[in-house]
């Protein structure tokens, strides 16, 4: 019990942290909608007292003219202040989300590979779609607005003290009672709201999953069961979020129906004090009209818990991805030798979970030389290209560039100076240019066109409707798989990369396609370090060294 109401603790503290980290940029623009907020508050505070008098001016046959008027501008000042406020929530909202989504986006991209590999993608996406705004509608609805209800709710308790004691006495008796059996209602709430939270994550997850596999959904017309799993998963985000909805929406009419039996039974009350000439009419229509503001603070007070709970599971989500560390980037160095050697030294590594994959693994790889490495699948292949790009770090050893140790780099100087050409080709929805130069935003179009002529990538491209200028779909999946390892490929060259990096790059290739892919090869491996992982006999050719693993081991 203990260790749970510390981690709650801590949660809160790092929850009150991050929201003031967010909110302190736009702590002015705050303060003012907040100052305007009271403002808004004094005006209506104002105008039951106002009621009062022109009922005391009606009964003794005075004039009305005046104070008809003040209290005609006091309702156009509230309205006008209501419009400015809602405006200034909405710019405040609005702002909160662009900037904490930004850095929360930053803040992911910085996340090690292994962090995102363990969770779902629609879990991350859910991160930044429907919790940020529910965090952000939080702030901004129930948070800031919360001073100004209690000053309105202390104010119509004392003016009604001034105007009566006795009764405003027993109304603040009866509110405690009230905030106990709203307590009580909430503790139903929060395993609601964190269930519905959940389950629109779920929900966001297998959308993006199954957009990601459409084709193989095609392939095995499976369209009904996934449409029909679909549907599960909005039906228990309705069926939670109905439940919810009842709950909090009984909180409300429990609450406004208990204000006005205390209406109620003011009115009687009050109605004996007229009797017994203790207090005006004037009095007694102030004292109802205050009863009637305390209403609606009361209501939005009693939300107040209902909201936070609701809040509670997005605020944890964020927290946990914004408490996990990025990849340590504290290397100084900015350029990756031209003629760098590459070396594993005595390098440990092993997955979360797994057996050791590497124990004392020992690679040299020399300056300009081009290095085949084969296996089955599981040897390490593809892992000792991850530890030297920095997307997986050994627990042991060291991996080294030109006799420097890759974290002395740093990762953007590493990573931009090493081509990559990967079996599966990732691909974005945008033109062939856009492609070949990504991560180069500097790039003309003329070295556009070189990169793609050194990969025998220009004449496939210049044959399209639009050229270099062709939107090529999600994933490139307007190509066919051995145009998108060209375009890979110019995009690795494009940085005229020292080390270069190809990873069953002949995978999708034909064998004449193959044989062309290799002979622009032969020109542009030249006078770089190469490593490439193949097991096709043509593509082996151009190895001055061919090294086969297994079990983490050079055999």
């Amino acid at each position: 019990m203990q260790g749970k109401e510390d981690a709650d603790q801590a949660l809160r503290s790092e929850a009150w942290k991050r929201l003031r980290t967010w909110l302190r940029p736009h702590l002015p623009a705050l303060s003012l909608t907040l100052l305007l907020m009271l403002v808004q508050s004094g005006a209506t505070l104002a105008q039951p007292w106002l009621g009062g008098q022109l009922t005391d001016r009606l009964l003794l046959d005075q004039g009305l003219g005046a104070l008809l008027w003040v209290l005609f501008a006091l309702i156009c000042a509230q309205q006008g202040l209501g419009y400015v406020v809602g405006l200034q929530l909405q710019k405040a909202s609005g702002r909160l989300v662009a900037d904490a989504s930004a850095e929360l986006y930053a803040h992911l991209q910085a996340l090690p590979l292994a962090w995102h590999q363990e969770r779902r993608r629609g879990d991350v996406l859910a991160l930044l779609g429907n919790d940020l705004y529910r965090l952000s509608g939080y702030v901004t609805g129930i948070l800031l607005p919360l001073l100004p209800l209690l000053f309105t709710l202390v104010g119509a308790l004392l003016m009604m003290l001034r105007l009566a004691p006795m009764i405003a006495v027993a109304v603040m008796v009866l509110m405690p009672l009230m905030f106990i059996a709203i307590k009580l209602a909430g503790r139903r709430l929060r395993p609601l709201a964190h269930a519905s939270a959940q389950a629109w994550a779920d929900q966001s997850a297998l959308a993006e999953q199954n957009l990601e596999l459409l084709p193989v959904i095609k392939a095995f017309a499976a369209e009904a069961g996934e449409s029909a799993n679909y549907r599960g998963r909005a039906d228990a985000i309705y069926d939670i979020d109905l439940r919810l909805a009842k709950l909090q929406g009984a909180i409300n009419p429990l609450v406004y129906v208990a204000g006005a039996g205390a209406i109620l039974l003011l009115l009687g009350l009050g109605g004996g004090l007229i009797v017994d000439r203790q207090m005006r009419m004037g009095e007694l229509v102030s004292l109802f009209l205050y009863a009637m503001v305390l209403v609606g603070p009361v209501g939005a007070l009693a939300s107040v818990y209902g909201s936070t709970l609701a809040a509670r599971g997005s605020i944890q989500r964020l927290i946990e991805a914004l408490s996990a560390q990025p990849q340590p980037d504290a290397g100084t160095l900015q350029q990756v030798p031209a003629d760098g050697a590459i070396r594993y030294a005595q390098v440990d590594f092993a997955y979360p979970g797994r057996p050791p994959l590497f124990r004392g693994f020992e690679l040299d790889i020399r300056a300009g030389e081009t290095v085949a490495l084969t296996g089955i699948n599981g040897a390490g292949k593809s892992t000792l290209v991850h530890l030297l790009l920095r997307l997986v770090e050994p627990q042991g050893g060291t991996v080294a560039i030109g006799g420097h140790d890759v974290r002395d780099f740093r990762l953007a100087a590493l990573r931009g100076q090493i081509g990559l050409v990967a079996q599966q080709v990732m691909l974005f929805n945008a033109t062939i240019a856009g492609n070949i130069a990504y991560g180069q935003a500097a790039a003309s179009r003329e070295a556009i066109e070189r990169a793609a002529r050194a990969a025998r990538a220009h004449d496939l491209i210049s044959a399209l409707p639009q050229g270099y200028d062709t939107v090529i779909g999600d994933q490139g999946v307007k190509l066919s798989g051995g145009q998108k390892q060209r375009i890979a490929l110019a995009r690795a060259l494009i940085k005229d990369p020292p080390i270069l990096i190809l990873d069953e790059a002949t995978a999708m290739f034909d064998p004449e396609g193959e044989a062309e892919f290799i002979a622009a090869c032969r020109e542009v491996l030249a006078r770089r370090t190469v490593i490439m992982i193949t097991h096709r006999p043509a593509s082996l050719a151009l190895a001055d060294r061919v090294l086969r693993l297994e079990a983490g081991k050079i055999v």
